[in-house]
């Protein structure tokens, strides 16, 4: 199961891009149509198994760095380090750059702290929410207050207007689910 996690980490950069889906082939009881994308394979690895938390799995991978940069902006590293559980829906460096350049700058300003941890914190649910828990039109309580919205379409996972492309990256404290987009909250 490490070896799953070690190699899902360094192919999650291909995976963002859109290359073919990498990982195990293996049978795994847990994982059903929703803990799938089409883009992606299942990645369940016990939760005792895994050794990073949620911060050091995603600054192991660089193409989350925009999002660590982003947590660290908004005083956010301590408490994803934390006990948790946690379940963040990390967008990717691509995701984070098809906002526009001024206003990734502006939200990364220390002035523009609690803006941007209104945002990340958006991307955050308390408790482990893996895939095989979702269901198509289910309404997911971030920790920022407002709702997340699941669509389901076939092997296709959305968040809100985000796909999901790597579902289910077990950490020491919570799950991640990589998306395509950055979520915005309404408030």
């Amino acid at each position: 199961m490490i070896k799953k996690l070690i190699l899902l980490t360094l192919c999650l950069p291909v995976l963002a891009f859109g290359a073919a889906a990498c990982g195990s082939d293996d049978d795994d009881s847990s994982s059903d149509g929703a803990a799938t994308t089409s883009e992606s394979t299942d990645s369940s690895s016990s939760s005792s198994e895994a050794s990073q938390d949620i911060v050091q799995l995603a600054a192991s991978n660089e193409d989350l760095s925009t999002l660590v940069d982003a947590l660290t902006a908004a005083d956010l590293v301590e408490t994803l380090e934390g006990d948790g559980p946690f379940t963040v829906f990390a967008p990717t460096n691509e995701a984070f750059d098809a906002l526009p350049p001024e206003e990734l700058e502006r939200l990364l300003k220390p002035a523009n702290q609690d803006e941007l941890a209104n945002i990340l914190t958006y991307h955050v649910v308390s408790g482990d929410v893996m895939a095989s828990d979702l269901s198509d039109g289910q309404k997911i309580e971030t920790v920022q207050g407002d709702k997340l919205t699941v669509k389901i379409n076939g092997d296709k996972v959305m968040i809100n207007d985000a796909t999901v492309v790597q579902a289910d990256v077990e950490a020491s404290n919570g799950v991640v689910h990589v998306i395509d987009a950055v979520l915005i909250p309404q408030n």
